[in-house]
């Protein structure tokens, strides 16, 4: 059963369904190889939160089952034509990532790219990921943050409430921090992009 959308979180969810239209050319700003990378880490039973229109699901290697999540029925549409392109066992939900439900300890592996971006309360969508990991398990994060630089990230803070309202995501996004503070341990952490972009490993425990 779909929990209620918070008004916030609905606003956001009918913005990207409003953009699956023409979220695959989004996406390529993102390198196919830095998906492999960190999409090919994934093992045993998976869960990609904010599954999108499917960029990823080509990439998981056999041995992995994977169900993909997201609050937009827009864009789980999308991925449902991208089904056939997996390798594994796919299985697409409409569920929000701050109100999973799914038990504790549920998954080997919890991935997401580019998602904490558009999630509302970023923190308790982080801690729900940490949850549903399995203590032994592995969360991976592809995300685009806030730069380090500060007229880049003073431009990122100016030009945020334009992205927010046509796209649905925050440009400006610490990241690090709110993983941090969701007590969730970094093991590894990739930069790419003038730093903009970070490839985060990490655990629940």
């Amino acid at each position: 059963m779909v929990k209620p959308y918070t008004s916030e979180t609905d606003t956001i969810r009918r913005r990207y369904d409003r953009t699956a239209l023409f979220y695959d050319w989004m996406d390529t700003m993102i390198p196919a190889k830095l998906r492999r990378k960190a999409v090919e880490q994934a093992t045993g039973k998976v869960l990609e939160v904010g599954v999108g229109t499917g960029a990823n699901l080509k990439f998981y290697l056999p041995g992995c089952q994977v169900t993909g999540i997201d609050f937009s029925l827009g864009m789980l549409q999308k991925a449902k034509q991208k089904l056939f392109r997996a390798r594994v066992p796919v299985t697409l939900v409409e569920m929000d990532a701050q109100q999973m439900t799914f038990p504790d300890n549920s998954f080997d592996t919890v991935i997401a790219t580019c998602v904490f971006c558009s999630v509302p309360d970023p923190i308790q969508g982080l801690k729900e990921v940490k949850r549903v990991c399995k203590q032994d398990g592995r969360i991976i994060l592809l995300e685009h943050v806030r730069s380090e630089n500060p007229l880049f990230g003073w431009l990122m803070d100016v030009f945020n409430p334009i992205a927010l309202h046509v796209i649905g995501s925050n440009i400006n996004r610490e990241t690090i921090k709110n993983i941090q503070e969701a007590g969730i341990q970094t093991y590894s952490i990739e930069e790419y992009s003038g730093k903009i972009i970070k490839l985060i490993v990490a655990s629940p425990a």
